[in-house]
């Protein structure tokens, strides 16, 4: 006669952690969410802030002139808007489609912060705006001085870069749209009505509301 054994069959390590995968998984989506989407309002915020100001000589005297983000380049701004729309379309896509996005991701908060930190130190919108004021499209602004505020663009353009990083490194974990009935090969099928009881006159006319025939059984 047989016996069984006590000793305890050994299990794969994969099985032993089944769950770590997904909840580093979810770990990983929710930082990329919170570093683009937090990062993306940080460019969008403070490149209409102002970042260089001076002065103009009009008529013997001299004005105040200022120049905001916008006004100085319009690329931060732009690419903050390319990446929130990459941050939404990396779960709309799986395999090689997501890889592309997230290095889309990546790139627009790399170009946002070199644009930035080049705008920190540029003068050609403040003589432009001085022009206007003066007159004089040779005139050159005095005085000139810039903020903070470039330096905190590229700041927030670096986590959308982060952002990006983290979806190339994790990205191919992370769930997608519709990813229910990918798993499963199909959609769940439709739950067949509850039998109609003859005796019932309210369960004839519920068959007949959903188009049934209560005769057939």
């Amino acid at each position: 006669m047989g016996y069984v054994s006590a000793v305890p069959v050994p299990q794969p390590r994969a099985a032993r952690t089944g769950g770590a995968a997904p909840s580093g998984a979810r770990r990983s989506l929710a930082a990329a969410l919170l570093l683009g989407a937090l990062g993306a309002t940080v460019v969008l915020l403070s490149a209409g802030q102002i970042w260089a100001e001076g002065t103009a000589s009009v008529g013997g005297g001299t004005v105040p002139v200022e120049a905001d983000g916008g006004a100085v380049t319009g690329v931060p701004t732009a690419l903050a808007i390319v990446g929130l729309a990459a941050l939404v379309a990396v779960f709309a896509v799986r395999r090689a489609g997501r890889t592309l996005v997230a290095a889309l991701l990546a790139l627009s908060g790399a170009g946002a912060a070199v644009a930035a930190v080049l705008g920190a130190s540029d003068s050609a919108a403040l003589n432009a705006e001085a022009a206007r004021i003066s007159g004089n499209t040779s005139a050159v602004v005095g005085g000139l001085s810039h903020t903070a505020w470039p330096y905190v663009t590229a700041a927030g353009a670096l986590l959308i870069l982060a952002a990006g990083l983290f979806a190339l490194r994790f990205g191919t974990s992370w769930p997608a749209m519709g990813g229910r009935y990918e798993r499963s090969g199909a959609p769940r099928a439709a739950r067949r009505p509850a039998p109609v009881d003859p005796d019932r006159p309210e369960d004839l006319w519920k068959a007949l509301d959903r188009g049934e025939d209560p005769t057939h059984g």
